[in-house]
């Protein structure tokens, strides 16, 4: 149910959702559920402060920015993590726009919402690890004054291209489309929501949701 609930909220769906459309997203998410699931990889970094920023030790990254310095003001350590769907999902969703370009947009909704699940599937899998350690909010290359060519630094550490088929385009985008990475941090002291809002994000021009009057609540 939740899957379909954000598949709705991806399409700007909002008040009184016409049945048929939540039936539809139904039988979109089953069937997505039944043919794929969310892969990942993370690994976690000793974190050290580096003039106006971060460097991850053993990583040769040093990230840098004001979000940056916000978010992980509190943390001696930052696990970098890919999601993604796969090459299955766009191979799936080129198909059915095809024949059903409607029915595409819904998929399209879906798989937004699916891989989103499986970052919070690997969030919840590292605070299991760290019992006693406490996350920071998962951030994104793009979002606030993140760089978007950390994409590039990211799938290199976590070996994406071998691990999980994910490569980076020359615009710095993910392929496979319905792939995310993010940063989060980790601190011995519990750590309170700081970034959020269309403000922070790098959609926040280009974003359906946005344009429609909603968001995504983040």
């Amino acid at each position: 149910m939740e899957l379909v609930q954000e598949t709705l909220r991806y399409l700007g769906a909002r008040g009184d959702v016409p049945e048929s459309l939540r039936r539809e997203a139904s039988e979109t998410a089953r069937t997505l559920q039944r043919a794929l699931s969310p892969r990942y990889v993370y690994r976690l970094f000793p974190l050290r402060p580096d003039g106006d920023g971060f460097r991850l030790d053993g990583a040769g990254l040093s990230l840098y920015g004001n979000s940056v310095c916000t978010m992980l003001s509190d943390c001696d350590e930052a696990a970098l993590l890919l999601c993604t769907l796969g090459a299955g999902f766009d191979s799936r969703l080129r198909a059915l726009q095809a024949r059903d370009m409607s029915k595409a947009v819904i998929l399209d909704a879906c798989g937004s919402a699916f891989v989103e699940e499986g970052c919070d599937t690997a969030e919840r899998e590292l605070s299991a690890r760290f019992p006693r350690r406490f996350l920071t909010d998962r951030f994104s290359p793009g979002y606030g004054d993140v760089l978007l060519s950390l994409q590039r630094d990211i799938c290199a550490l976590l070996d994406a291209s071998r691990r999980l088929g994910v490569c980076v385009t020359d615009s710095m985008t993910l392929n496979p489309a319905k792939s995310v990475t993010a940063i989060i941090g980790l601190s011995d002291r519990p750590q309170r929501a700081r970034i959020r809002g269309c403000a922070c994000c790098a959609m926040r021009e280009t974003c359906t949701l946005r344009k429609s009057g909603a968001n995504c609540r983040l």
